[in-house]
């Protein structure tokens, strides 16, 4: 009997000769190249915008200083069924590695077979057996190790974990979403209260001051009922825009017990915001070097590319031949009586070679289809990670334009209330009419609402500069 490390010798002597009958791989090889972030022109915007500050932290939104606000966020992460979906596939991702792995490592088996049967007479079953019923007993111990010479179960494994690595990114862009869709709407709430708190001001001023003025006027005769039916005629216009603003609340609640996790009853208990923010809107100096680690869709394409790889490989592994060794031990007998005996031990040592023949075209197939796969990761990754600076690059833009839309809504703002208490003073005092107090009081409501959507629009930039710079996920570990 041969010995094991003859039978080894005898196979890779097989090997040997049999290379030269492996299929061409048909010069198939990928296209595409990672893009370097370095080499993307980062923009006069985001250069002056550049500063020694940190990057976000997790809980980035803790910055707008709302203990409602974080205690939402807590909830949402907790319960989002979107959130526990993707931790569902960090864990399918996870199972489906440690299947790759076991295939990396020896195999063991254990079996029994207790058969009773009636034998033929005219059979290969020698008396007292043959034409007689009797039980015929089988216990083995196997095993078996597939070589991998050429890698490829090692990189099935390898691309399974990148795919967990990848998994978890994609968990993390959820998470993210979910963070930025929650802490919007919550401005949004904080918006709409103000702009309630702007129509219900309005309202009270044309009900108790032009209107009042107006009627007292018109019984001294210097008034008519036009003057009186004018002012009457803007009173449902703000109390609409007041219904409008009540109804755009509750839909806000709502939707934020939505991304909780929770039904409309709890939305109903969210009491009106109190955001604050104090830090200015800045860049980190390692721009755009370090984006790459700190977004998570960034990282998922580049999980994907890896993965891809190392598919590539094993693509290639199928054109070599694969060679196997299992071996078995155990015992074997017709009855019960001498079954433990040791003339009933069997033991065999085969190893098993597959060769590749006339499968060239399959294979290449197999291995264009995964180059393919390859590329288009590349190209998708690519355009991620030109999509990311643009993103931070438009965030910048948007938010020093605010600064400036701020500083000219300030103003105009003024002038309005300047105005407007001008027509009033001259609209009690006789020397104008009521439309000219009213075109003040209308322009001075939309400044009011521009300035309180300016800083909505504020502290909205602030998170969409947090989700373009990745909300401090970290997306390195899966």
């Amino acid at each position: 009997m041969l010995s094991i490390r003859s039978l080894i010798a005898v196979c890779l002597a097989l090997l040997v000769s049999t290379l030269s009958a492996c299929a061409s791989m048909g010069n198939i090889h990928p296209q595409a190249h990672m893009q370097d972030p370095n080499a993307l022109g980062a923009g006069a915007a985001i250069q002056r915008s550049t500063a020694a500050i940190a990057w976000p932290r997790q809980q980035w939104w803790e910055a707008l200083q709302d203990d409602q606000l974080n205690h939402l966020l807590a909830v949402a992460l907790a319960d989002n069924p979107n959130l526990r979906v993707a931790q569902a596939r960090v864990t399918q991702a996870q199972s489906i590695a440690g299947i790759a792995q076991a295939n990396t490592e020896p195999k063991a088996q254990a079996d029994v077979s207790l058969n009773r049967e009636k034998y033929s007479s005219n059979g290969t079953v020698p008396p007292p057996y043959a034409g007689n019923y009797e039980w015929r007993n089988q216990a083995t111990l196997s095993g078996s190790y597939d070589l991998d010479l050429w890698g490829r179960n090692r990189a099935s494994l390898a691309a399974a974990l990148d795919d967990v690595h990848l998994a978890s990114a994609e968990s993390q862009i959820a998470r993210l979403t979910l963070e930025t869709a929650i802490v919007r709407s919550y401005i949004q709430l904080s918006l709409q209260f103000e702009i309630q708190d702007i129509v219900r001001q309005t309202l009270a001023q044309r009900e108790h001051i032009l209107l009042d003025i107006t009627k007292r006027r018109q019984k001294a005769g210097l008034a008519t009922e036009f003057d009186v039916t004018l002012i009457e005629q803007t009173l449902p216009v703000a109390q609409r825009d007041l219904e409008k603003s009540s109804e755009a609340i509750d839909l806000l609640r709502n939707q934020l017990a939505a991304l909780t996790g929770k039904g409309p009853a709890d939305g109903e208990k969210i009491a009106r915001p109190a955001l604050k923010l104090d830090q200015p809107i800045a860049l980190p100096s390692a721009l755009p070097a370090e984006l790459i680690g700190r977004r998570p869709d960034i990282a998922a394409q580049r999980w994907r590319v890896e993965a891809a790889a190392k598919r590539i490989n094993v693509a290639k592994a199928d054109f070599y031949p694969n060679v196997n060794l299992m071996a078995f031990i155990g015992f074997q007998s017709f009855g019960f009586a001498k079954f433990l005996d040791t003339n009933s031990q069997i033991t065999g040592l085969a190893p098993a070679i597959s060769l590749p023949i006339f499968a060239g075209q399959r294979l290449r197939g197999q291995l264009g289809s995964q180059t393919a796969l390859y590329d288009g990761a590349v190209e998708q990754y690519n355009a991620t990670v030109v999509q990311a600076l643009n993103e931070v690059g438009d965030t910048v833009v948007k938010a020093q334009s605010l600064q400036r839309q701020d500083a000219l809504t300030q103003q105009s703002l003024q002038l309005a209330k300047k105005t407007l208490d001008l027509a009033q003073k001259a609209y009690r005092a006789g020397m104008t009419d009521s439309i000219n107090a009213i075109s003040a009081q209308v322009s001075l409501l939309n400044e009011e609402q521009q300035t309180a959507q300016i800083g909505a629009g504020k502290l909205d930039i602030y998170v969409t500069l947090m989700a373009a710079l990745g909300g401090g996920a970290n997306a390195e570990q899966p």
